[in-house]
């Protein structure tokens, strides 16, 4: 593993090499297999819970004309497509509206590429290539993508207790931690909550902003058991996710929050559809609506109303295995800011 020239810093509260060892020596690490046999449990798991739930599983594309332009702080990878250029996937957002011309309820394991700041190699949570267990309901609401998302989540750790308590032992995972998962709805507070929270514990959160990272450990660290932060402001997340019509500025959305320092491992939202609305809200990131073309297009021709989420597979990995980093969940890790085979 090559590091860049930029410094790669040193958090205060760190207690592991946020470097990969060389290939051979990661892929042949007692914990990279057990880590690698949960997470393709927890794939097995999902698929079981979605299928039996009416979903149709999608290959998502790798590369279009336009991708998700919500992605905090990362910068977007270039290709040249037949002289056209084209963006690598850092979502299948817009795509996932799309399908849903075809089908009611889908989900696609798709992979993402996103260049975060190199400094956020070493949080332990960032990778520059990744994958996300995307999910869309037409006709959903929040709620619906909400309960959808927790009950996944229950059923794919529920999946790995009952077919890897080996694996599990061999990281020295205490299945306690799960224990709450299956007791009852997780919690929710809302954005303005979760922003009075921090503050009023001394961390100078942005209230028309994302939760920082520090902010969301913060919050992680002192919950025993998933929550849901919901309500987010207009203009902190990409203008797919729909304006509540009876509160302007707050948008129906959520992120999903793991305990123990692990936090977000899943945002989703109902999105908005109509045409209208999202020139709008494009023009008032300061994108030139021209761009979605295709997507527009089919906008104005019609698409259902929806709800939808996505869970960082590396991050839920992570979580159910007791991981000191997401890399630890990749066969062949790519940090920010570093040179990877």
């Amino acid at each position: 593993m090559q590091q860049s020239t930029l410094p790669l810093p040193v958090f205060p509260d760190m207690t592991f090499d946020p470097l990969p060892p060389a290939p051979r020596e990661h892929l042949a690490s007692p914990i990279t297999r057990a880590a690698l046999r949960i997470q393709n449990a927890l794939l097995t798991g999902a698929r079981d819970f979605l299928a039996a739930e009416g979903f149709v599983e999608l290959l998502a594309p790798v590369i279009g004309p336009v991708t998700d332009p919500g992605a905090r702080g990362a910068k977007q990878v270039d290709v040249d497509y037949y002289g056209h250029r084209y963006k690598l996937m850092t979502s299948s957002i817009l795509y996932k509206q799309a399908a849903l011309t075809a089908f009611d309820k889908i989900f696609c394991i798709a992979p993402n590429v996103r260049l975060e700041p190199p400094e956020t190699a070493s949080t332990g949570r960032h990778l520059a290539e990744f994958h996300q267990l995307d999910v869309e309901i037409a006709g959903g609401t929040r709620a619906d993508a909400m309960s959808v998302a927790e009950r996944l989540v229950v059923h794919a750790v529920a999946w790995v207790e009952r077919t890897l308590p080996g694996e599990l032992a061999v990281l020295g995972r205490d299945t306690d931690a799960f224990a709450g998962l299956p007791g009852g709805p997780f919690g929710q507070v809302s954005h303005t909550e979760a922003v009075a929270t921090l503050i009023g514990l001394g961390h100078p959160q942005n209230p028309d902003g994302e939760i920082d990272w520090p902010g969301e450990r913060i919050l992680s660290d002192k919950a025993d058991r998933p929550f849901f932060i919901t309500d987010y402001p207009k203009g902190s997340r990409g203008f797919y996710d729909r304006e509540d019509p009876l509160r302007p500025g707050v948008l129906n959305n959520f992120d999903l929050i793991l305990p123990g320092g692990y936090g977000e491992i899943s945002s989703g939202s109902e999105r908005e559809s109509n045409y209208a609305r999202i020139i709008a809200r494009i023009r008032e990131t300061g994108e030139n609506p021209a761009k979605y073309g295709w997507y527009l297009d089919l906008v104005r021709a019609g698409i259902p109303t929806s709800a939808g989420f996505g869970i960082g597979v590396e991050r839920l990995t992570r979580y159910v295995a007791g991981l000191d980093a997401v890399w630890q969940a990749v066969a062949f890790p790519k940090l920010p800011g570093l040179v990877s085979p």
